[in-house]
């Protein structure tokens, strides 16, 4: 697990992006990310320990390696950069079998 700087993980993106075309699969998980590393007990007041500031982590592996980000709002730039990223490298991309929930209805006689 590597903790990179936002120019250095778009590097390694894109290192893994070329890697894992043919070869392995790859994944990438974006969320919401606080900046607390342990969880904030329910009974104390959580609105004095929000940060000011909104951060997403974004993580990328092929399963060996992973790498690790935490971008911020403000860095429109990076983020602009991260999409471009992944609409180049769509192409690859499997798309998902769509599950039946409900019964097949029989078609009218």
């Amino acid at each position: 697990m590597v903790l990179l700087e936002s120019k250095q993980f778009l590097k390694e993106l894109t290192r893994l992006f070329q890697k894992c075309q043919l070869l392995a699969n790859m994944f990438i998980t974006l969320k919401k990310y606080d900046g607390c590393t342990k969880p904030i007990p329910r009974k104390s007041s959580v609105e004095d320990l929000r940060p000011t500031e909104n951060k997403c982590l974004i993580r990328a592996t092929d399963g060996k390696r992973k790498s690790i980000t935490v971008v911020s709002s403000k860095e429109v730039n990076i983020l602009q950069a991260y999409s471009n990223l992944l609409r180049a490298n769509r192409d690859e991309l499997k798309k998902r079998g769509k599950k039946n929930k409900g019964k097949k209805t029989k078609p009218a006689q």
